[in-house]
């Protein structure tokens, strides 16, 4: 009786964990649960803006193959690759730059909710960023804005021809300076030759959608 009863102790012990595993578990089900960790309009801007959990789990699966990586996401929005990429790939370290104050408010506050530690958001522009400080990148065309007649995120921040020559000008040069080995996912790509060649292309999926690059 005395070791049912010491079992059972600690089966109550461990229940609160359990039930927060399983919580946090039930926000990854589909990009619908996922997108509800945000306010209503963040969550319309979710099928153009936000990375779907499975391009950021087959991305995290390539840019965390090894442990203790990391993974800087240029333009994180409201954080879902990052906080994605953290619970599925939870032995890398991710950090997203985003420079609307509001996003990564919001970011913040789905890491809170998710109680996920391996990420941290960084307020400001990329070309602030020192990116020989990180081992990987991801990249979805946050630049892409910039263009005429496309879909903006707000009014929040200036859009030009101008910008986007200039963030695909940096991003290349960067590239070019960082070590062998470094791997890059793109998702919805660039549409020029952005990206540096000594950057080969190793895989892609979803229809070339989601590219894998290791520079060489």
């Amino acid at each position: 009786m005395q070791n049912r009863f010491t079992l059972s102790e600690q089966a109550l012990e461990y229940m609160p964990i359990l039930e927060r595993t399983n919580k946090i578990e039930t926000w990854f089900n589909s990009d619908e649960e996922f997108n509800r960790l945000y306010p209503v309009e963040m969550q319309l801007l979710a099928h153009k803006h936000w990375t779907p959990l499975n391009i950021a789990k087959k991305a995290a699966n390539f840019l965390a193959a090894e442990p203790h990586k990391k993974i800087l996401d240029i333009g994180s929005g409201v954080g879902k690759f990052c906080l994605s990429a953290a619970y599925y790939k939870p032995n890398s370290f991710y950090y997203g730059v985003e420079q609307r104050e509001n996003l990564i408010a919001f970011s913040e506050a789905a890491k809170n909710s998710l109680e996920i530690v391996n990420v941290s958001f960084i307020y400001g522009n990329f070309t602030q960023l020192n990116l020989s400080k990180f081992d990987h990148f991801y990249f979805y065309n946050s630049f892409y804005e910039n263009l005429i007649d496309t879909a903006k995120i707000d009014d929040s921040i200036a859009y030009s021809g101008e910008l986007y020559n200039y963030y695909n000008g940096y991003l290349f040069k960067q590239l070019e300076q960082l070590p062998r080995g470094t791997r890059l996912a793109t998702f919805h790509g660039l549409l020029g030759n952005e990206i540096p060649t000594c950057f080969h292309i190793v895989g892609s999926e979803m229809d070339n959608l989601l590219q894998y690059w290791v520079k060489v």
